[in-house]
């Protein structure tokens, strides 16, 4: 298809214009080279990434292998992205040299795919045009193929491979997020624990595992007409190779198109590739992990299961039917567009710890990517920053804290009606039919037709089933619908936060998806919120409401613990363990988690190799995300080291190595919280001046409420400053819009008159934080007016600033690697630990 299109690019030799080519003649508009041309396909190239927000840890560039230009008036680039086995489209690409990472992605794609080795190419309908193994100047005739059997093709293959690729360049998620990285651990829990749970992810490679094989057609043998070597097509009509070709035309069998698509295993390790799970796949001494990973396809799974998988199916499908999840239609009702973009049905068996076998069926939502638009799909979830406040102003206020978990939320939420035309439409195919059929004859029966000689029938989606990307959207919108029915109301500057007055106090609910957490100072109101939950979301066909009561809940990985009184304790202890156990490096003992070298690059060090690379990448991930909650302390070594996961080094690997000896050391360390009487926000905001190798500063923030830090952030700067009190006034830029939602978000959870606070250490920046372009000077004058934005704030008083020596600055902890005494004494002011 790709050379067809590149040989209209050049008038033909016997065609209607010896001047301008087919393409030009047809579409009227001429090559533009650095969109049609600039790029070869199969090259390897560097794509921009325009993430949005722009402000997350997402790459900037993507690596890709470019395939071609798209056809729009926009101008675009499609290409195979090497991390998620995906065709996406960018708007800008460079080419750069093939590396080694590059090569060996490509094969490991290869292999999980079962693809030979050596390189094969084929047309999407099966025949080889092109096989490494052929030696030059042997022609090659149709025996050398008869290992590929001649299948029937049909359209309905063609549109389901096509629609199966990703080129919504939107819903391309490489971020590296934190909160990312509990949605899939917190998954991971729930399937074993969950009897009621179901995957919200679908994995492509088990479509093709569902499907049935095709009945193989025999084909006639084409009969040479004479000598001339001319040709008979399928229509009948003959033809014969033209002169100015070198190479012998075939005609050659076709075969059933085959998706290329990436393994079950595969897609997981896309799906948690920053994050810890990534190195799970590969430890064999995670047990767990690798039992989660056991997840057959329902084919696969009859055979592995036998009978147990068959009743595991039969009773997962039951009570989908039960609760009226679908119902049957005609095909003769639906549209051919509801036809075209009806979802697969999928249903995948694994087995438990306990030996039984769990069916879990879910819809292959991806083919809604190409006319469901993102914010249609994108369901918030409650903000890091958001539930450590709350959960301080829960030990402040001695409140009730109770957390719970609804019991399969998505099948309990209605899908909105649409109208004809626009329906949301399942095709159930295999063994599938044959269960519905023998559970509900009188229901499924009239509706069974047969496409492609498999048995068939079609679904309207009444509920919310998982796998469809609207799915967490309606059961955010249901959720939230249901407690302001009872008096909540949503903080707007978290939409996963709410509060009522009960009795004159504040009952605050937090949620993540299906994970909630009550607070309120009498235990009665909580007892009454369970008993809506379960009235509303519990049932005998459903499950039970889990609650938790008490002093310890876990809770979004992360145990919250208030049994000292007024003091919340952030206890990452057994995901500490957890990092100390799977590291494959040297682990020794060391008080401090880095020396004075932490942001020195030695550019002689050697690379690592990919395995340690990975690994390298994987425990970065693991320590943003445990630096986000309760160990904010190793925070400055991960900021930078994040920085090197492209291409670590093995000075990079020892400086890793360090910081998880510190861990190991201080394993048993928690973080304690508290907030203070006064009503007031602290920040202490701090820069240290060039202090990288290409010159650039660090910004370093902490908030804290009273003793020990909520929130924090380190990061390198993105341009030079010129001196200190430049790269100050960059600091407070980059964190002044955390310093204002904190405000704001605590205003709406009541406290309408609190104070912010901003501790500084330059008394320069002050002045021109305060004063303006009134205390500028020469060599301040070319500082962008964005930076005295906080002046317009102290002036409405919306914050206020004040001098704090550098030794009492607990951001300067978040701008270098402090060592010695200093490391100690900020390190306990930030975590609120009075021991060494």
């Amino acid at each position: 298809m790709e050379s067809a299109k590149k040989l209209n690019f050049f008038p033909a030799k016997h065609g209607i214009s010896q001047y301008y080519s087919p393409r030009m003649i047809l579409h009227q508009k001429n090559l533009d080279y650095n969109r049609h041309c600039q790029h070869s396909i199969g090259s390897f190239v560097q794509a921009v990434n325009e993430p949005d927000p722009s402000n997350t840890n997402a790459p900037r560039t993507l690596d890709c292998i470019y395939l071609r230009y798209t056809d729009n008036d926009q101008g675009g680039h499609e290409l195979l992205h090497l991390a998620t086995n995906r065709i996406i489209t960018r708007r800008q690409v460079t080419p750069i040299p093939l590396t080694p990472a590059a090569i060996q992605a490509v094969h490991t794609l290869a292999e999980n795919q079962g693809m030979p080795r050596g390189l094969k190419i084929s047309s999407r309908t099966g025949p080889i045009l092109y096989d490494s193994a052929w030696i030059a100047g042997v022609d090659y005739d149709e025996e050398a193929f008869d290992e590929y059997d001649d299948d029937t093709y049909n359209d309905d293959d063609e549109y389901e491979e096509e629609n199966s690729a990703d080129t919504d360049s939107d819903n391309e998620h490489e971020s590296m997020d934190p909160n990312d990285i509990y949605e899939f651990a917190h998954q991971e829990q729930h399937e074993h624990e969950d009897d009621e749970s179901n995957p919200s992810t679908v994995e492509q490679n088990d479509i093709d595992s569902e499907q049935e094989q095709e009945q193989e057609q025999h084909h006639e043998e084409e009969q040479d007409l004479n000598e001339d070597n001319i040709k008979r097509t399928r229509s009948g009509r003959t033809t014969k190779p033209p002169d100015r070709l070198n190479m012998i035309q075939y005609t050659l069998p076709t075969q059933t198109v085959q998706p290329l698509e990436y393994t079950n295993e595969k897609a997981r390790v896309i799906v948690t590739v920053m994050c810890h799970m990534n190195d799970k796949l590969s430890n064999p001494r995670n047990h767990k992990a690798q039992q989660f990973l056991q997840t057959y396809s329902l084919l696969s799974g009859l055979k592995k299961f036998g009978q147990k998988g068959r009743v595991a199916a039969i009773g997962e499908l039951k009570q989908l039917h039960d609760r009226v999840v679908f119902r049957p239609i005609r095909v003769s009702d639906l549209t051919p567009l509801e036809r075209k973009r009806a979802m697969e049905s999928l249903i995948f068996l694994s087995e438990k710890r306990d030996g039984t076998v769990k069916g879990r069926m879910c819809a292959n939502g991806s083919s809604q990517r190409s006319y469901i638009r993102q914010d249609e799909a994108a369901s918030p979830t409650a903000m890091t920053e958001s539930i450590l406040i709350t959960a301080t102003i829960d030990a402040k206020q001695k409140r009730d804290v109770m957390t719970s978990d609804i019991p399969n939320a998505f099948v309990q939420t209605d899908v909105n009606k649409h109208k004809i035309g626009e329906r949301i439409v399942m095709k159930i195919k295999g063994p599938m039919v044959d269960m519905l059929i023998e559970m509900a004859p009188e229901i499924y029966s009239d509706y069974v037709i047969e496409e492609n000689g498999r048995k068939v029938f079609y679904v309207m989606i009444l509920k919310a089933l998982y796998g469809m990307l609207q799915s967490s959207l309606l059961y955010y919108n249901k959720f939230r619908k249901g407690i302001e029915s009872i008096g909540f109301e949503v903080n707007p500057f978290d939409p996963c936060v709410a509060n009522r007055i009960v009795n004159g106090k504040q009952h605050t609910v937090v949620w993540h998806v299906d994970d909630l957490k009550s607070s309120h100072v009498d235990p009665k109101v909580n007892d009454e919120f369970l008993k809506w939950l379960e009235e509303k979301y519990a049932s005998d066909n459903v499950g039970k409401v889990k609650s938790v009561r008490g002093k310890r809940h876990d809770y979004l990985a992360m145990w919250l613990d208030f049994s000292e009184e007024g003091v919340l304790q952030i206890d990452m202890r057994p995901y500490v363990h957890s990092m100390i156990e799977d590291f494959s490096g040297t682990i020794g003992k060391s008080k401090q988690p880095w020396n004075e070298k932490l942001f020195r690059i030695d550019k002689k060090s050697n690379k690592l190799d990919e395995e340690r690379a990975k690994e390298f990448h994987t425990f970065v991930m693991k320590g943003m995300f445990l630096c986000k909650r309760g160990r904010q302390d190793i925070q400055t070594g991960i900021a930078f080291l994040a920085t090197q996961t492209n291409e670590p080094t093995e000075e990079d690997w020892n400086k890793l190595c360090k910081l998880m000896s510190y861990l190991k050391c201080t394993s048993e360390e928690v973080t304690r919280v508290e907030a203070d009487d006064e009503a007031r926000i602290y920040w202490w905001v701090d820069a240290s001046f060039s202090v990288h190798r290409d010159m650039k500063s660090h910004t370093g923030a902490v908030m804290s409420l009273g003793k020990g830090v909520i929130c924090s952030t380190s990061t390198k700067q993105k341009s030079n400053a010129r001196s200190s009190t430049e790269a100050e006034l960059i600091a407070m830029d980059d964190v002044i819009s955390k310093i204002l939602w904190t405000k704001r978000f605590l205003h709406h959870q009541g406290f309408e008159n609190v104070t912010t606070t901003i501790y500084r250490d330059n008394t320069s920046t002050m002045k021109l934080e305060t004063n303006g372009r009134e205390s500028a000077s020469k060599r301040t004058r070319h500082l962008d007016i964005k930076y005295f934005y906080i002046t317009d704030l102290v002036k409405r008083k919306e914050v206020q600033l004040e001098y704090c020596p550098t030794k009492l600055v607990m951001a300067d902890y978040m701008t270098k690697p402090v060592t010695g005494t200093t490391f100690y004494k900020l390190k306990r002011m930030i975590t609120n630990i009075h021991h060494d």
